[in-house]
């Protein structure tokens, strides 16, 4: 058996944060742009699958191949961040601070972005023949969600915005339980499985993920959708970035870390300290 118990998981959980705390720049942005490129190849798989099948659910199953992969090699999504980073804040590890935490974030956002970006221009250049012609029928689907998924919400004003941030709340609760699936089994067929599950549950109820959007809306962009790049920033990524965060923290990192690791430190106390003098 190669299950991890929960109080061990969330332990496994703070020592991650604190090794992707205090990793250099280099590896930090290295291992975000990895990840992100991954990731939108993954999307980009799954829509290609969707459009040729006609069958959404079957893009839904295969779209966690991607996150398998990049969590197996030791890459980083700032979805993922936003809950091991914080976790070992909480421990109170040494050397990790608030300040710390945060310089994580924002170098994972940026190497998230470089590499969903250059996976976007790569599959803009696939489906049109480097720009050649009109894009083919995985690149106008691609445009059309761009589209759906920023004016779109913004044609239903404050619902709208409210909708886009529960959405990306309800994305990273699953995602980051992806992300605790990914150490919580020690072999790889364990691992593997814990993390397809929830992955596949967000993709297929079309939840928002601040990276897999990295990808979409510049490809959409790039592909002629009828939306700018302000309504992709106001009307997606930032109310994205903080519903992943809400979602990521309130759902999975707190839940965990009140019930598994302070009740594991309570237990390590010796009985006769818990006597009062």
């Amino acid at each position: 058996m190669t299950y991890v118990k929960p109080a061990d998981l969330v332990t496994a959980m703070i020592e991650a944060g604190e090794s992707k705390v205090l990793l250099s720049t280099r590896d930090t942005l290295v291992r975000g742009a990895m990840g992100g490129a991954i990731l939108a190849l993954a999307a980009a798989f799954a829509i290609t699958v969707t459009v040729t099948t006609g069958n959404p659910l079957i893009g839904a199953l295969l779209f966690p191949v991607g996150f398998i992969m990049l969590y197996l090699l030791g890459f980083d999504l700032l979805t993922g961040v936003f809950v091991l980073a914080p976790l070992a804040w909480l421990a109170k590890r040494p050397g990790i601070t608030l300040g710390g935490v945060l310089r994580n974030w924002g170098l994972v956002f940026v190497g998230n972005f470089i590499g969903a970006f250059t996976v976007a221009v790569l599959m803009a250049i696939v489906v049109t023949f480097g720009f050649d012609t009109e894009p083919n029928e995985v690149g106008q689907a691609i445009g059309h969600i761009g589209e759906g998924r920023t004016v779109g919400y913004a044609d239903h004003g404050a619902a709208g915005m409210l909708t886009l941030f529960v959405r990306g709340v309800l994305c990273n609760w699953m995602v980051s339980v992806g992300v605790a699936g990914a150490m919580i089994a020690k072999d790889v067929p364990g691992k593997a499985l814990a993390m397809w599950m929830p992955i596949m549950l967000f993709f297929f109820m079309g939840f928002e993920h601040s990276i897999v959007n990295m990808f979409l809306f510049p490809s959409g962009l790039l592909l002629g959708g009828d939306f700018t790049i302000m309504d992709y920033l106001i009307w997606n990524e930032i109310p994205t970035v903080l519903g992943n965060l809400v979602g990521g923290l309130t759902f999975t990192a707190l839940p965990l870390y009140l019930t598994h690791a302070r009740m594991k430190a309570r237990r390590a106390i010796p009985e006769v300290a818990r006597i009062p003098a």
